[in-house]
């Protein structure tokens, strides 16, 4: 019997030990931390070994092969090791999609992947397929190849999986967009970074397609340089395309094989122009596995966004809190302050992930008024944004900066959350962060 290490109890790992005992393996899962209570509860359930507190090495570097969770980093000690005795490590994108013949929609980027992954999901879905959402989003992929094997998977795939596949091989992959993000992980190399975004279409085939943003400099130069052997499909809102998506006369114009669709631009619910973008992929991705234009015409009219991405909360004494806790990178922020038209009073920070803030810098001039600070370690916002805004004030709990912000705010102003940072310095994740803004904005 073939031996499954899986390191990491959380979402992904517990989905990794359920299919790798479906499938026949002799499953052992490890955690350096303390294991959830209802992914325990799973474990016990299934009579899969585990344990927590610590990796112990003697069990792990005598697996067939591991699964590591995506927040282990690559240069921790025992996955040195393991790599050093060729013991295969993969990631649970990589076991999944080996047991299942579904279509795979496969999408990665710094920013956007969410809505276009929850809107892809959302066309497939009401067309009427056997559709699952899954990877980075929502419930595991391992899980779901387990217990409801569907025959089609939209995949939300950052980074970190990505570096974990061999053989993973989407059938339409999408790259919504590629900035400076997670660089502690990439030797603080952007290169690094750039190239593990584009191993989603390393495995792809001439009867695959490959979605890219035009408008991405970052992307266009990487598809020059790169051999692709999967069909380009590009989308821009800034010129039009012979091929893919782009922008005339107010509508959405796909042409894919020669054939043609258009959309109008007012029906869509999502609003920026960054949802535009979000909403050219997904419905080229939706043609693609033949879904019908109708179907992708009206579902972009009934479509609710992610929540935490520039959610409007509350409007109090005519200030609107908009919460957009998942902004964890500049460039997600970016799309936020681009987004809003009122003055905003900007609650920014968190864990620095080696961020540049300048190109922020002439959108905070136009639009904010005041930045207050949420984070352990303030220092880069408070020496970027000082010169510019003049007020700026420091704070170390989501309520105490939601009480700042409504003496602050004037009638007609914007508070915003959007932090550009990791949550983990004073929250459990981005969503802890989230839901706290909101709770605080209630108790206002």
């Amino acid at each position: 019997m073939k031996k499954l290490v899986v390191l990491g109890a959380g979402e992904s790992g517990v989905g990794t030990a359920i299919l790798g005992k479906k499938q026949g393996y002799s499953v052992f899962v490890s955690d350096k931390g303390k294991i959830a209570k209802k992914y325990r509860n799973v474990l016990l359930d299934l009579g899969i070994e585990f344990e927590e507190g610590s990796h112990s090495e003697e069990r792990t570097l005598h697996a067939d092969l591991v699964m590591k969770s995506p927040g282990i980093p690559d240069k921790v000690a025992l996955v040195q090791q393991l790599k050093q005795t060729k013991i295969p490590v993969v990631s649970e994108i990589e076991f999944a999609a080996k047991h299942t013949d579904a279509v795979i929609i496969g999408i990665t980027g710094s920013n956007g992947k969410t809505t276009t992954t929850m809107l892809a999901h959302h066309f497939l879905y009401k067309e009427g397929l056997n559709v699952g959402m899954a990877g980075n989003i929502g419930d595991s992929f391992a899980k779901m190849v387990a217990e409801t094997d569907k025959d089609h998977y939209v995949l939300e795939i950052s980074s970190f999986q990505l570096d974990g596949i061999k053989y993973f091989r989407p059938h339409v992959a999408i790259i919504t967009n590629i900035t400076p993000d997670h660089l502690d992980r990439y030797e603080n190399k952007f290169e690094n970074y750039i190239a593990s975004k584009f191993r989603i279409t390393m495995n792809q085939e001439e009867g695959d397609y490959l979605i890219y943003d035009a408008d991405d400099p970052v992307i266009s130069e990487e598809i020059q340089n790169r051999y692709i052997k999967a069909k380009k499909l590009p989308f821009s809102i800034q010129r039009e395309l012979e091929e893919g998506a782009h922008i005339k006369n107010e509508e959405i114009m796909i042409n894919i094989n020669n054939n043609r669709t258009t959309m109008p631009i007012k029906t869509l619910n999502l609003q920026g122009q960054h949802n535009l973008k979000n909403a050219m992929a997904a419905s080229m991705a939706a043609r693609l596995v033949e879904v019908r234009k109708e179907t992708i015409r009206q579902s972009l009219q009934d479509f609710q966004g992610a929540p935490h991405r520039l959610e409007k909360v509350l409007k109090i004494n005519n200030v609107q809190y908009i919460n957009d806790s998942k902004a964890t990178n500049v460039n997600a922020t970016f799309y936020a302050l681009d987004s809003v038209h009122a003055p905003t009073v900007w609650i920014a920070g968190g864990e620095d992930k080696g961020n540049d803030y300048t190109e922020l810098l002439p959108l905070v001039r136009e639009k904010v008024k005041a930045i207050i600070c949420l984070g352990l370690d303030n220092s880069k916002i408070i020496e970027t944004f000082g010169p510019v805004v003049d007020l700026m004030v420091e704070t170390y709990s989501m309520s105490e900066a939601v009480k700042v912000a409504y003496k602050i705010a004037d009638r007609g102003n914007n508070v915003l959350l959007s932090p550009a940072c990791a949550s983990f310095d004073l929250f459990k994740n981005y969503e802890d962060r989230g839901d706290q803004f909101k709770e605080a904005v209630r108790k206002l």
